[in-house]
């Protein structure tokens, strides 16, 4: 049978027969991906290619219904996919490809919601800086009933203490999907840089960088979108948001390393020191534009508790968790290097969190 007693969980190993039927050699199956109207979730489709492409360039702009996916009206419901990343398919292999792109209304403006058309422009002017980012991607993963994976039906685990970096059956659930999802990252191209299990138990983080400008952005969506995908073929739910379980356990950020040319250089501490004092000069600003609902994702998370500081004050320490930007000690000690915004829900945009950054720090924008 293709399906297992008849329900929803695929039979692999029947999928796996015609997943092996080769392909002709000028064709492949290109899968568009873009971000919806939430801001959040992810889409994609799939049309055949009759070439192998090389650059994203070199594909077709597509459309989709955008009145399905919040991004535009049934009466004008035409949304534009403009490619503008190219990666390999770890899910078809061969010479197929994974596309990213962004959307486009019917008048051939960006969506709403497609904010990498402005990070490319913020990128751009600054790009005599060479901003690099190294972004820090919290997740949880959760049960098709939405209850945390291998939590017990009827109650909590033990308190947070011996999960993080945690190894053994009774510390640390999913870690199937961890690694799946770590090759596959490696398999398409993405600058993926390391994974760990979190604080609290069925909590994992991963991270993408060192990436410099727009980049960041377009890696850590596709990381995204690669481990729903990843997840889906285990039967597990990927949450990202920032506060999946309220009392006493840790919420979930996307912590994002920062420097510029100046800070990696000789003496760069004081270029650091500098950014961080534009930095608390705007903190409401990026605290709006560090979750998809204006802080109010982050109101539940940035408490002062749990590795975190309060959402209404600008801190910074070194080696300070606690802190709004962190100074890891080797850069305190060094003097050179970078600093680390702890603010960034795990549901922020990468697209709006780096250009903020930027258009702070390098363009001086308030």
């Amino acid at each position: 049978m293709a399906f297992q007693n008849m329900g929803t969980v695929p039979n692999k190993t029947v999928l796996d027969r015609y997943m092996r039927l080769e392909l002709p050699e000028d064709r492949c199956q290109a899968m568009y991906v873009w971000v919806d109207g939430s801001g959040e979730n992810l889409h994609s489709k799939t049309r055949t290619l009759n070439f192998i492409p090389k650059a994203p360039e070199e594909l077709p702009i597509w459309n989709f219904d955008g009145s399905s996916t919040g991004q535009a009206e049934g009466s004008n419901s035409d949304v534009y996919l403009h490619p503008v990343a190219l990666y390999r398919d770890p899910f078809r292999l061969g010479n197929n490809k994974l596309v990213l792109c962004e959307t486009y209304k019917h008048d051939k403006t960006p969506s709403e919601t497609n904010r990498r058309r402005k990070c490319v422009e913020v990128m751009t002017k600054a790009a005599a800086e060479h901003p690099w980012f190294g972004m820090e991607q919290e997740y949880t993963l959760l049960d098709i009933d939405n209850h945390p994976l291998g939590w017990p039906k009827n109650g909590y685990p033990g308190p947070q203490g011996p999960y993080y970096c945690g190894v053994g059956a009774r510390k640390v659930y999913g870690r199937d999907v961890v690694e799946a999802h770590y090759r596959a990252c490696l398999y398409t191209g993405i600058n993926i840089s390391g994974t760990n299990a979190e604080v609290m138990p069925a909590q994992w983080e991963f991270q993408v960088g060192p990436c410099e400008g727009i980049t960041m952005g377009d890696d850590l969506w596709m990381a995204r979108y690669l481990l729903h995908r990843v997840a889906e073929d285990f039967g597990v739910v990927v949450s990202l948001d920032p506060k999946p379980i309220p009392g006493d356990w840790n919420g979930a950020g996307m912590h994002t390393n920062f420097s510029t040319e100046g800070m990696r250089s000789p003496n760069g501490i004081l270029a650091i020191e500098t950014a961080i004092e534009k930095l608390g000069k705007v903190h409401a600003a990026h605290i709006r534009a560090y979750d998809p609902h204006g802080g109010k994702d982050n109101e539940r998370r940035l408490t002062g508790l749990h590795e975190t500081s309060s959402i209404h004050d600008f801190s910074a320490g070194v080696a300070n968790r606690g802190a709004s930007i962190r100074i890891p000690r080797g850069v305190a000690e060094e003097k050179t290097g970078y600093l680390e915004d702890r603010r960034p829900s795990s549901n922020a945009d990468p697209y709006v969190v780096s250009e903020r950054l930027v258009r702070t720090i390098c363009l001086d924008e308030s």
